[in-house]
């Protein structure tokens, strides 16, 4: 609150005012100042100038007869001046004929008048030599030298400072009572025009304007123009009101038509996968029993038709499971439960080696912070990421699959967070195709090479974007892949 009233307007009109009116009486006042000294100090050394005149000519006697004592004592009616230090009065040849004070010998010889020259003035802050030739038909008789200090300057300068700097106060009253009065003609209505604006700005309320009483013709443009351009805002706003409004209409309505096309179609795709579970366990039922028939029978090709349908059923089932498992993603509640995933991951990795116990393969399994998740629904993320691992190292004689969690750092994708990971030395990926993993449908290998739907990945994303959690994966073909996500 300080600062605001330290930069106020009026305050800044006030120090303004104040500025300039100090700035402009301070270079009058040294103006004067100084020219007053000068004058007053110019007219007492041309007093000791009239001095040395006077004593000059009264001098004329008293050295055309060879009269020091009446010399002397022409001197000493310098006695009057307080300010004379000296006298001296020296003959034609140069030498001193009479004296007054202390005269200072080697002064006086260092500042010698010159030929011809009948006044000179030699001057050092306050101290002053006056020289005057005396001379008497045309014929030079001798120079009067007078040493004195300007002692009265001094009184001089601090009286007029007195009279400077109560002038100066004076002033200063007087810029201030003008600063009032210029605050209550300028600042007043720009300060109201101010908190106007602030008030607008805090309510967003467009329909206040602005009441302000000046004689200043500029400051009432002002007011109008700033009016006007209220009005202007208050129309422009109100017409993106409009516009938002029907906006936000359509994409509800775009959004209810959306979310209901999308649950019509996961309800669809989840009934047309159930209903296809039950003649597909048929079909393969009847296979299985044509097939146990089969060795009655004595055409060759139909144990090999038999074993293609069972695979096809198999496939198929794979198929139906996947899909189902992709609509339950986006329908099924969410019950969240703290869960230890690694359980779960030494489960599945128990089941996968009792499914190929001749496979040669490590499951390297760390322990792990509790996730609070779906256990259903992680469950189907972990099955997936594992199994997908078991899958592609298939073809390595040797393999090995890590599962772990490490904490994200502060540079890291998801600073703070606890990061899971999947990491097989399989076949990997190029890495250029990564965002294709995530795809429904999308296949970086050949059926032939390594069978699946393309389903999986895309339902791991769902499930862990359902959550609030993410998945991204590294990798390089041949070197393996990684696959790192967070549940929340």
């Amino acid at each position: 609150m300080s600062r605001r009233n330290s930069q106020s307007l009026p305050a800044l009109l006030t120090r303004m005012n104040l500025l300039v009116s100090g700035i402009a009486l301070l270079i009058a006042t040294f103006a004067f100042f100084s020219y007053d000294l000068l004058s007053f100090r110019n007219n007492l050394i041309r007093n000791l100038q009239a001095e040395a005149q006077i004593v000059g000519a009264n001098s004329i006697s008293a050295l055309t007869f060879n009269d020091p004592a009446s010399a002397e004592n022409t001197l000493m009616s310098l006695q009057r001046s307080t300010d004379i230090l000296s006298a001296v009065l020296t003959g034609g040849d140069g030498t001193n004929f009479a004296a007054f004070g202390e005269p200072g010998q080697g002064e006086r010889e260092i500042h010698r008048l010159a030929a011809g020259e009948t006044d000179h003035v030699w001057s050092t802050g306050t101290h002053v030599l006056v020289a005057h030739r005396i001379v008497f038909q045309g014929r030079p008789l001798g120079t009067v030298y007078i040493s004195a200090r300007l002692t009265e300057i001094l009184p001089r300068a601090r009286q007029y400072l007195l009279i400077a700097g109560v002038i100066l106060l004076f002033c200063m009253a007087a810029a201030v009572a003008i600063s009032h009065r210029s605050r209550r003609l300028i600042a007043e209505p720009v300060i109201a025009l101010a908190n106007t604006a602030l008030l607008i700005s805090r309510e967003r309320n467009y329909s206040i304007r602005a009441n302000i009483d000046s004689d200043s013709t500029e400051i009432a443009i002002l007011v109008d123009a700033f009016n006007t351009m209220l009005a202007q805002i208050g129309e422009r706003d109100a017409a993106l009101n409009r516009v938002r409004d029907e906006l936000e209409i359509r994409v509800e309505e775009r959004t209810a038509e959306l979310k209901t096309a999308n649950q019509e179609l996961e309800a669809f795709s989840y009934t047309v996968a159930h209903d296809l579970r039950s003649p597909l366990d048929a079909i393969h039922s009847i296979a299985y029993l044509l097939k146990q028939a089969s060795p009655n029978v004595d055409e060759p090709d139909i144990p090999l038709l038999l074993a293609q349908l069972t695979a096809s059923t198999a496939k198929m089932g794979s198929l139906i499971d996947d899909l189902l498992n992709f609509a339950r993603a986006s329908t099924v509640t969410l019950k969240l439960v703290p869960l230890d995933l690694t359980a779960i991951v030494d489960e599945i990795a128990t089941q996968l080696k009792l499914s190929d116990p001749s496979r040669q393969i490590e499951f390297n399994v760390a322990a792990t912070p509790e996730a609070q998740v779906d256990a259903g629904l992680i469950r189907i993320v972990l099955d997936n990421l594992v199994r997908n691992a078991w899958k592609y190292t298939s073809h390595h004689q040797k393999a090995c699959i890590e599962f772990g969690a490490v904490q994200s750092t502060a540079e890291g994708r998801h600073p703070g967070k606890i990061v899971y990971f999947v990491r097989d030395d399989g076949a990997g990926f190029d890495p250029e195709l990564v965002e294709k993993l995530f795809q429904p449908f999308q296949r970086l290998h050949s059926q032939s090479e390594f069978p699946g739907t393309g389903i999986g990945l895309a339902t791991v994303q769902r499930i862990l974007a359902r959550q609030g959690g993410s998945i991204w994966a590294e990798g390089s073909i041949d070197k393996g892949a990684t696959f790192y996500f967070t549940v929340n």
